[in-house]
């Protein structure tokens, strides 16, 4: 029985786009164009007429553009979004990241030099996206007014978002919000491969997390917002360094940084080479390098080959933290494609470390947390909302 093609709706007032955008993805039968809108107040109008599985939107368009369209998708008809705009390249900061805040899953610039130079290399990456969209989860992102209850729910020390009035969490389709933790007994073995694996203390959710000395979060598919939700709640006296490793595209890195440090409370930044971690500061790998420690616990920079298919990796850097800070360490892995951290989370829970990942309903792509789930390595399977109030609950009151 052959699958369903995806049900694709083009929003683009530039009628050239919209003809190259039907050509580009009328040479595959997994894809079927069901409407197209010259504005997004036609998009709103043919969304619950057509009921696409994915969206493609451009950014620049009269009467409604695509950031005010992607608000208004979200807040009423929660599909995957990809805006495809000459105006989010690697430079466009500011437009990128406002755009994946307001929900959009992912986005694809616009050529600069047009489409039919390289015409079957972008018809594979478009077509690639939009594959990668049509399996993903979205929530509801409500437009105006307060936080709903269940995710303002939040323990002593959780500092609101630096944009009050703005909601950035999304609705979790009425998740429970209790902690769901994996009862690990002493005797558990994580794996057959690892028979001698020790087990953290604490595993069943009524400890504190007392000598957690840094925190580590690996992300990918629909990692930016995650990490926004996480990261944005920290307060400036956060007494651990973290960690971030996210998946992104070349270029992309720097507004990733420069975005979450005008949004956070704490500074975000590259972390420098030969510098050990610091307290109350966020730290990403450079592009294209693995971020691990030496023997001194300074950052070192990896060329090796990529691992799991990326570099900088999750695992990667879960195995440095792992080695180093054994059972101080902290690991959180969320929403992402394959498998990357995995192996990773696992060889922080042998080492008797403490390990968080996102639960599905949560994650936009629930591949990377279920590998480790899988893998018996995650000790607690949280709602993205209710990870930081569990990190600031238990860390800061196991320094009181």
């Amino acid at each position: 029985m052959n699958k369903k093609p995806i049900r694709v709706l083009l929003v683009e007032d530039s009628p050239v786009a919209l003809m190259i955008f039907k050509r580009l993805l009328g040479s595959t039968p997994e894809i079927e164009i069901v409407g197209t809108a010259g504005t997004g107040i036609e998009g709103l109008e043919l969304i619950p007429k057509v009921h696409p599985h994915v969206i493609c939107t451009d950014l620049h368009m009269p009467k409604m553009d695509g950031l005010e369209f992607t608000k208004e998708v979200m807040a009423k008809f929660p599909c995957p979004i990809l805006v495809v705009s000459s105006s989010v390249q690697a430079e466009d900061t500011h437009t990128v990241f406002n755009l994946l805040k307001a929900g959009a899953v992912d986005v694809f610039p616009k050529p600069r030099q047009g489409v039919m130079g390289n015409f079957e290399a972008i018809r594979h990456e478009l077509i690639s996206k939009i594959k990668v969209l049509s399996g993903v989860t979205v929530f509801t992102l409500h437009r105006r007014g307060a936080i709903n209850r269940e995710t303002q729910r939040v323990s002593p020390g959780v500092v609101p978002p630096r944009t009050p009035g703005k909601v950035l969490i999304p609705e979790q389709k009425r998740v429970e919000p209790v902690i769901q933790t994996v009862k690990i007994p002493l005797s558990h073995t994580p794996t057959p491969r690892y028979p001698s694996a020790p087990v953290s203390p604490d595993v069943t959710g009524t400890g504190s997390f007392r000598g957690v000395k840094i925190v580590a979060i690996g992300a990918s598919t629909g990692g930016p917002q995650a990490l926004h939700t996480i990261l944005s709640q920290l307060p400036p006296k956060f007494p651990v360094p973290v960690i971030c490793v996210q998946h992104i595209s070349e270029g992309f890195l720097k507004g990733l940084v420069d975005w979450l440090g005008s949004e956070c409370h704490l500074p975000v930044k590259i972390a420098p080479a030969g510098e050990r971690p610091e307290p109350s500061i966020i730290y990403f790998p450079p592009e294209q390098k693995h971020l691990e420690f030496d023997n001194q616990g300074r950052f070192l920079y990896s060329s090796m080959e990529p691992v799991s298919g990326h570099r900088p990796s999750v695992t990667v850097t879960f195995n440095a933290v792992a080695k180093f800070y054994r059972r101080a360490a902290l690991g959180i892995l969320l929403t992402g494609m394959g498998r990357d951290g995995a192996d990773g989370m696992l060889e922080l829970f042998k080492q008797g470390g403490i390990t968080i990942a996102q639960n599905e309903a949560s994650s936009v792509v629930f591949g990377m947390p279920r590998e480790a789930i899988a893998l018996s390595a995650a000790q607690y399977i949280l709602p993205i909302t209710e990870i930081a109030p569990m990190l600031l609950h238990r860390l800061m009151s196991s320094r009181h």
